[in-house]
């Protein structure tokens, strides 16, 4: 991962939903930008995730409900920069590209800038995940024209605009919500290529052919509900 360098353009809280990611935890915090601040959403880990997270200089966040979503929207509830950051903390993205992705946002050249994964080595983005996530693809484009070609985790925007989207998905739909009411609300959804290490650890979603479609049955119903007013409309 990218050692942290000084940052001269806007700074970002980084939002890092976590369930048992002691082993890639050092890794990840040691590449969060120097002056940002990450805030670790322990999502009930055993493994001393959240000891070792604070240990290390992250603002922890306890979330008892399970679900990815809700962890992350913990974090965003938390986050106090004008812009946030999205990341997962299993050491298989880099958050020291982030910078780069803040400051095309401050920019303005997207309002909602996702991080298209490119599997680095075997293993590092198994086929049922890619498959899971091409169907969605496909879904969303249906959907809202965007013609996304990930619906990667990693992901910069201003707070104030994903707050106004008033997520309520507390389960693997939630980056998909987050990116159709973005749509919606006539945001900029653009996406840009990152690289994707082999994780840290088994995942908890897309570990499985059977997880992967659990997400994707999650992200369906996502997709089925009516365009919804926000806040966040430009």
């Amino acid at each position: 991962m990218t050692a942290p360098s000084d940052t001269y353009g806007p700074r970002a809280d980084i939002v890092l939903p976590c369930l048992n990611e002691a082993g890639a935890l050092p890794g990840v915090l040691a590449a969060v930008p120097r002056g940002w601040r990450a805030i670790v959403v322990d999502n009930g880990s055993t493994d001393g995730s959240a000891e070792l997270a604070r240990s290390l200089g992250a603002t922890v966040v306890r979330e008892p409900r399970r679900g990815f979503g809700a962890a992350c929207q913990a974090g965003l509830l938390a986050a106090e920069a004008e812009f946030v950051c999205f990341c997962d903390c299993d050491g298989s993205l880099d958050p020291g590209l982030l910078p780069g992705f803040v400051s095309r946002v401050a920019d303005g050249e997207s309002d909602l800038l996702l991080g298209r994964r490119r599997p680095q080595g075997r293993g590092s983005w198994p086929l049922h995940a890619r498959a899971g996530n091409a169907v969605l693809s496909r879904m969303l484009r249906r959907r809202t024209g965007l013609r996304l070609r990930d619906l990667g985790p990693m992901r910069a925007a201003r707070r104030a605009d994903l707050l106004a989207l008033d997520l309520t998905d507390r389960r693997s739909g939630y980056p998909l919500q987050m990116v159709v009411r973005a749509t919606d609300a006539g945001l900029r959804v653009t996406e840009t290529d990152v690289p994707y290490l082999a994780r840290t650890g088994k995942s908890k979603v897309t570990g499985t052919w059977r997880g992967t479609w659990q997400a994707v049955r999650d992200m369906r119903a996502v997709l089925a509900e009516p365009p919804v007013r926000t806040g966040a409309t430009r």
